[in-house]
């Protein structure tokens, strides 16, 4: 696993890169636990430039999913930060390599999720679930895979990787929603290409407009991006994307 970065540092916040197959589960006895795997992952010089705050994560991302975290250092910037996302004031754009090609190029999921009764690592599409809404837009094909941008306009649990699964588009790489799907191709190379094993999604950009800079950006993992060039997906129509399609998302 690569490490942690800090993508800015102010003086009552930053912005970090996360790794994927970083874990940001936090357990009841212990809060403080993934905030300090997270500053665990960053290289010493980084590390030593937070060492001595009082970093609390504001909110997190899935184990397999890279990108964009925002930490707070003292408790009424995490408040405030907090608020701001439960009040859908935060625009959150990932991008996902996902099986097929999502028809039309753009829309809104909307199903409830709730939790898979039958497997308790999971989430799954249920009438009585909790709403639920996420924004998508193809920005490239290639045979077999799409390059998508994707907003979530809610926080359920592995909400995209549920929602995308549902519409028949799993994202490459997630066993537990899409399985291995890569086994079933023809061409030996592009199968070795797609056995990334994670789920290829990554928190890409983040505006907060409480913060000032209010915009973030987390270049593309190493994995993501090798399955871009091997595959001849292409990034260029995601140039100017911020918030998600249309004011109504918001």
């Amino acid at each position: 696993m690569s490490g942690a970065r800090i993508i800015h540092l102010g003086d009552r916040f930053a912005v970090l890169d996360k790794p994927p197959g970083l874990s940001l589960a936090t357990p009841r006895e212990h809060p403080e636990a993934a905030a300090r795997r997270l500053l665990a992952a960053l290289g010493p010089a980084e590390r030593r430039d937070l060492e001595d705050r009082d970093v609390e994560l504001v909110h997190r991302l899935d184990a397999p999913t890279s990108g964009l975290v925002l930490v707070a250092f003292d408790r009424e910037m995490h408040r405030r930060l907090t608020r701001a996302f439960s009040e859908r004031r935060v625009s959150k754009l990932y991008l996902a390599i996902v099986w097929g090609h999502p028809r039309p190029r753009s829309g809104v999921y909307a199903q409830p999720l709730g939790p898979d009764r039958e497997d308790r690592r999971r989430m799954r599409v249920d009438p009585e679930g909790k709403p639920s809404r996420s924004a998508w837009r193809v920005l490239s094909t290639a045979p077999h895979l799409a390059l998508v941008a994707l907003w979530a306009l809610t926080g359920r649990t592995h909400q995209l990787r549920v929602h995308l699964a549902a519409a028949g588009h799993p994202i490459v790489g997630d066993d537990l929603y899409g399985g291995p799907r890569e086994r079933g191709l023809r061409d030996p190379r592009l199968r070795r290409a797609l056995a990334v094993g994670r789920a290829l999604l990554h928190a890409w950009r983040l505006e907060v407009p409480e913060l000032e800079p209010s915009r973030f950006e987390a270049a593309l993992p190493m994995d993501f991006a090798t399955v871009m060039a091997a595959t001849g997906l292409s990034a260029a129509a995601a140039a100017e994307l911020w918030g998600p399609p249309g004011a109504a998302h918001r």
